[in-house]
């Protein structure tokens, strides 16, 4: 367990710098660095990658770490295990190279021409850059699976956003063309899967001859459909992460889609409090399935909702009031254009953290295999409402289609942990939390701008930190935060 503990509170701490750095980079710097189209075409460019690489994968980054037990320990070279894990896809990828090769007039037919015939210059990119992010994400499952986690970890949070960094700094010094740097923020990419190579073979694990001994220890059969239900389930988080900008690429412009990657960027602001405790969550929750303790879960599920819901409401309207000075900073006054999409983003994240913790009980329950359908439900519901509405509202009508999939689908799994399991996430704390939000928040929507706006977010920030916090001790609707305030003062 020491090992485990160590690489945990080292990856905690990488985790938490590199989204840091990452939040700074995609909000602050390379906005300045960047046009929008620029920005839109690198964003392209990464999620034909990713989903490229989801495909060549299979599933078995998932496969690797539920079945390298299993191999562990069997001969030096732990029954030939990497070359298994890289074998099939390799193969996928090969595959994958010539649908989008064979596909590049398909997917440009789907742009203008000025952004399609931008697009055709650099789509061999993508490519290279989808083997690139599988052989990263394979190598990494197969660390994890050694329990050698902190070095991939520093090199895909942290590593890889300064190189993407550096290349950015290195165009806007005149020392790359476009095309230079969209070549070396691909390469990025492919640095990280060679360093992860290098350390396996530094550890002394690097094992890649293959061996037939790896066909015996579990069926073949067995883990391809592990990994077939594996590829259904991240292929459908990875469309939800990218088809809204594909979508707005395709039906606005290359430079609509860099600005709503700016406005997405803004908004995930407030889901890093959510994913942070959700790390805890999901351990918890698990615990209290092996104990079939039912009522322990449902006051964590309360729990979780009330301390979401004090923290979220709170960075929503930090957020929403602040956003003329947020957009002030990145010094391009075309990305304000994304606005109204990032204050429906927020809605649409923050009733997702309300809703605790549903997702992690379904995933964690008897009835784990719902949580496939849930996520393909849920992709299908982006796509089909992006169709609908980016040709309508462009911008503002992919950030709706984001927020009402988020609704519509949290509503569902809310109502799914209810009735297998009479568990839900609500108590008489949350109309009150919300009731204080919205009076807060109105009381510092009507402050007048000050001519300078580092003076008005201070005054918002302000004022809202006040009555906000105010109204949350005085009415008693979040516990927690009374006991920590009384364990303040006693010290």
């Amino acid at each position: 367990m020491g090992i485990v503990l160590r690489q945990g509170i080292r990856n905690t701490l990488i985790s938490y710098v590199g989204m840091g750095i990452g939040f700074a980079n995609t909000i602050f710097v390379l906005p300045r660095l960047l046009t929008p189209g620029q920005i839109g075409l690198t964003s392209l460019l990464v999620s034909f990658a990713t989903i490229g690489a989801q495909l060549s994968a299979f599933g078995f980054a998932s496969t690797g770490l539920r079945y390298f037990p299993y191999f562990r320990n069997q001969g030096r070279n732990h029954a030939g295990f990497l070359p298994l894990l890289l074998g099939l896809p390799l193969l996928g990828f090969a595959a994958m190279t010539v649908v989008m090769s064979l596909g590049q007039p398909l997917v440009l037919r789907w742009y203008g021409p000025a952004d399609a015939a931008l697009l055709g210059q650099h789509y061999g990119v993508a490519v290279g850059l989808a083997g690139a992010i599988m052989l990263g994400g394979l190598l990494d499952a197969y660390l994890k699976s050694l329990f050698h986690t902190s070095f991939a970890s520093f090199c895909q949070e942290i590593l890889l956003r300064l190189l993407i960094v550096g290349s950015a700094l290195a165009y806007s010094a005149h020392y790359l063309s476009f095309a230079g740097f969209v070549v070396a923020y691909a390469s990025a990419y492919a640095v990280v899967a060679v360093l992860l190579v290098a350390y396996a073979a530094a550890i002394g694990e690097l094992h890649l001859r293959p061996t037939r001994a790896a066909l015996r220890v579990k069926p073949l059969g067995e883990m391809l459909g592990f990994g077939g239900f594996a590829l259904l389930s991240n292929i459908s988080g990875t469309v939800l992460l990218n088809i809204d900008n594909i979508m707005v690429g395709a039906k606005v412009s290359l430079a609509a889609a860099g600005i709503y990657l700016v406005a997405t960027n803004v908004s995930t602001a407030l889901t890093l409090p959510f994913r942070a405790l959700n790390k805890t969550a999901f351990s918890l929750i698990a615990e209290y399935w092996k104990e079939q303790d039912l009522g322990k879960m449902g006051a964590f599920y309360q729990r979780v909702t009330r301390v979401n819901t004090v923290v979220g409401c709170y960075l929503a309207l930090g957020i929403g009031l602040n956003l003329d000075f947020i957009f002030s900073l990145i010094h391009r006054p075309e990305y304000a254009a994304g606005a109204g999409a990032v204050v429906l983003l927020l809605v649409g994240r923050l009733f997702d953290g309300i809703t605790g913790v549903n997702g992690t009980i379904v995933v964690t329950s008897p009835h784990y295999r719902f949580d496939l359908l849930f996520n393909v439900l849920l992709a299908s519901a982006v796509v089909g409402l992006n169709w609908l509405l980016i040709p309508r509202y462009e911008l503002v009508g992919a950030a709706l289609a984001y927020c009402v999939a988020l609704v519509s689908i949290n509503t569902v799994r809310t109502w799914f942990v209810w009735h297998f399991y009479r568990l839900q996430p609500f108590d008489g704390h949350i109309p009150r939390l919300l009731l204080v939000a919205a009076v807060a928040g109105l009381a510092t929507w009507a402050l007048p701008t000050l001519p300078n706006l580092w003076l008005t977010m201070l005054m918002r920030g302000g004022v809202l930190t006040v009555l906000y916090g105010a109204g949350v001790l005085l009415t008693g609707t979040a516990p927690e935060a009374v006991a920590l305030l009384r364990k303040l003062r006693r010290r």
